[in-house]
């Protein structure tokens, strides 16, 4: 079936089971295009908001979106501890030391609220793709070899209980990019005592996109793809005139001052991302 070349965002509802990287090659076989990449990745036991950037002008600004903030639904499973933090890994019961008492939801608020939320330092998980020494963490965990991997600032914005039946707990989490919540959920149970893992997850949220306008996998189509130029609305604009056009496309800089990255736009189309350089604007990424 022929088809319109797009180069925009897709979201899409991402089923419990594959990887992230699976969701983007069953969308290559579904558009019939091979250039797509995801922004933010999803575990394969997480569900929920995976965004997708469709076409190479998108893939070229992905690095605009990485940071955004997130929002997860998440289910804590309590009196359990799993070695990957997660479902996924070693489940073991944490035997309760004499006169230790099932937390109420009073205590655990309270404990969110003091430990849990504004800029926290968090330690990764081992089983994690993060880079230690030049090598993802994950594989150093398999190996059996000892790694530490030193903690990074983060920020919870908020961190809200939904419901709470012990040992099940659900909470609505609004975070920076790059936060774990198996991380929380395990920090969590250390706090209270009880020992947590990450029973479930799922992501509703990805800057302003949201779950709720996510497609099913087994129904998109290119009509589901939104174009680049309706997306590229959170950073400064500028209008080109014919020649600054040119001058952008062929890499040089143009005589105009901006303060931040900026999206150039011609004829009703953004051609490229400018970036300061000293009173002019110079193209960071041309589109």
């Amino acid at each position: 079936m022929m088809h319109i070349m797009k180069h925009g965002f897709l979201l899409i509802n991402k089923p419990i089971g594959p990887t992230s990287h699976d969701m983007v090659h069953a969308m290559r076989n579904v558009l019939h295009e091979r250039s797509i990449g995801h922004i933010g990745t999803l575990d394969p036991a997480a569900s929920g908001l995976l965004v997708l950037a469709v076409g190479k002008k998108a893939l070229k600004v992905i690095e605009f979106y990485s940071g955004l903030q997130k929002q997860y639904e998440a289910s804590i499973t309590l009196g359990k501890i799993s070695s990957t933090y997660d479902q996924e890994g070693s489940i073991e019961d944490i035997p309760q030391k004499p006169g230790w008492t099932l937390p109420t939801i009073d205590v655990i608020h309270n404990v969110i609220a003091s430990r849990f939320e504004g800029s926290i330092e968090q330690i990764p998980p081992v089983y994690s793709a993060i880079h230690v020494n030049g090598q993802r963490a994950y594989h150093y965990a398999r190996s059996g070899a000892s790694l530490a991997i030193p903690a990074r600032t983060i920020t919870i914005k908020e961190c809200r209980i939904l419901s709470y039946d012990y040992p099940h707990l659900r909470l609505a989490v609004t975070c920076s990019s790059g936060t774990y919540i198996r991380s929380l959920a395990h920090d969590l149970g250390q706090v209270l005592r009880s020992g947590g893992y990450l029973s479930g997850l799922n992501r509703t949220k990805v800057g302003e996109w949201s779950l709720e306008n996510a497609q099913e996998t087994n129904q998109v189509t290119w009509a589901h793809v939104t174009p680049l130029k309706s997306i590229l609305t959170h950073l400064p604009s500028l209008e080109l005139s014919e020649k600054e056009a040119e001058d952008i496309k062929h890499g040089r800089t143009i005589p105009h001052p901006i303060s931040t990255d900026t999206i150039a736009w011609f004829d009703g189309y953004p051609i490229a991302i400018l970036t300061p350089k000293g009173n002019d604007a110079h193209p960071r990424k041309v589109l």
